[in-house]
């Protein structure tokens, strides 16, 4: 079972996804190591593998993503977030990278004890949040996924700008932020309005806009 579930969700992300051209066989046994490894859910390996094929296979903009992919999966952001940015310049309509790549940058603004600046982080966040916007205008079906990152990109937005240390602090810019987050999470409840775990986050996203007026 937990085979056919990595198989699927290989499957998802990487839909339309061939390292073997047509009708040719496979030039770069790196890349094929590597989709091997990324299958069996070992992204360590498959990243160790498809540094080398991205190296043999400069341009190959399934190649990148891969390796992005498998460096979000291994924890290694900062680096999911060079791959990924290559994979969008070789394949500018890709939504996937830019999903994987949004999703680096707000984990990376929003660690524990970060060594980031407020700036940094900010900047993390706001590119975060046009990767998801770039998603949702490439996806004509409008994943709910991308919706709802970029819900929550804007609220960790919100809560920085907030905040009244290392030069952030934007009371309308926070509120705007918590605003764009609650549109978001109202265009997931009106094709799931059974979806609690949003109707919770719109919540508390409406608490902290009152609390910025008190």
């Amino acid at each position: 079972m937990k085979l056919i579930t990595l198989f699927l969700c290989f499957l998802f992300a990487f839909s339309g996804y061939t390292i073997a051209q047509s009708n040719k066989e496979v030039s770069n046994p790196y890349a094929e190591m590597g989709q091997t490894a990324v299958l069996e859910g070992n992204f360590k390996l498959a990243a160790s593998h498809l540094e080398k094929a991205a190296v043999a296979d400069a341009n190959n903009g399934d190649i990148h993503f891969t390796l992005g992919y498998s460096y979000f999966h291994s924890g290694e952001y900062a680096k999911a977030i060079g791959s990924l940015s290559k994979a969008v310049s070789l394949k500018p309509e890709r939504a996937n990278a830019y999903y994987y790549r949004g999703k680096a940058r707000n984990i990376l603004a929003t660690q524990m004890n970060s060594i980031l600046s407020a700036l940094e982080k900010e900047k993390l966040l706001q590119a975060g949040i046009r990767d998801f916007s770039k998603c949702i205008e490439i996806n004509a079906e409008q994943n709910m996924e991308y919706y709802q990152n970029r819900a929550m990109a804007y609220f960790d937005y919100g809560i920085l700008k907030e905040q009244q240390t290392g030069g952030t602090y934007d009371k309308a810019a926070s509120e705007l932020a918590y605003k764009s987050c609650i549109n978001d999470l109202q265009h997931i409840l009106d094709v799931n309005p059974s979806r609690k775990d949003i109707s919770d986050v719109m919540k508390k996203a409406r608490v902290y806009i009152a609390n910025l007026n008190n």
